[in-house]
């Protein structure tokens, strides 16, 4: 299969934790989370403009820290417009973006962006909680 997110080739890096049984590869996840994302996990800012159309849209940190909890590695966030950072995974040599599809066919720089930390975009109680429901949700998804 042939997926259309940014590093699709190289997410295929093992799952470092069996908290959520089944997901045994960041395609594995994206495949999941196509279920699971929802307006609800989607950023505020956002999501009058989510859609089933554009899921990825307003999932990227929240995402990201998920993918950092099942497969380790790094999380890194590219400046946009407007002061925030877009998040994307590095693990060991494979660089890919679960969330990458919400900017059609723009192309991002991964490269020599800063690390970012949960502790940073948790401060805002409103991210902490969506994370919590994502999680929440796979979990419950993969249970069925």
């Amino acid at each position: 299969m042939e997926y259309r997110f940014y590093g699709w080739q190289q997410a295929t890096v093992p799952a470092v934790s069996a908290e959520y049984p089944g997901i045994l590869t960041p395609r594995g996840l994206y495949d999941a989370l196509c279920s699971v994302w929802c307006e609800y996990t989607c950023a505020p800012r956002l999501r009058e403009e989510w859609s089933m159309e554009n899921q990825t849209l307003g999932q990227c940190s929240i995402t990201a820290f998920l993918v950092q909890d099942i497969f380790g590695g790094e999380v890194y966030g590219i400046l946009r417009p407007g002061g925030n950072y877009h998040c994307y995974n590095v693990v060991g040599d494979a660089v890919f973006d679960l969330t990458s599809e919400q900017f059609g066919d723009e192309i991002l720089s991964y490269r020599d962006n800063p690390l970012q930390t949960r502790e940073e975009h948790f401060r805002k109680e409103e991210k902490r909680q969506r994370y919590e429901y994502l999680r929440k949700s796979l979990k419950d998804m993969l249970m069925k």
